[in-house]
């Protein structure tokens, strides 16, 4: 049986890499750039995660609940037990 995580997580409205308003609050920590594309996802462990990366500089980062994580805490996270 499938289960529903709907109901356990706020509504978050979908932006638009179109429109800059919907961007509005998302920068690179790097370069401070507003170009960047951000994307919550949860990890194969439960862990929610927003993945952020820089149209400008490139620059990459993972956030677990504003928190910085480095890759390889990511991929430790992602692996199947």
């Amino acid at each position: 049986m499938a289960r529903s995580t709907a109901a356990a997580r706020p509504h978050v409205p979908l932006g638009s890499l179109t429109q800059p308003g919907a961007r509005a609050g998302a920068s690179c920590h790097a370069c401070g750039s507003e170009r960047v594309t951000r994307i919550a996802m949860c990890l194969t462990d439960g862990s929610p995660v927003e993945f952020t990366s820089c149209h400008r500089c490139e620059h990459r980062t993972w956030e677990e609940r504003g928190r910085a994580l480095p890759v390889t805490h990511v991929l430790d996270k992602t692996r199947k037990l």
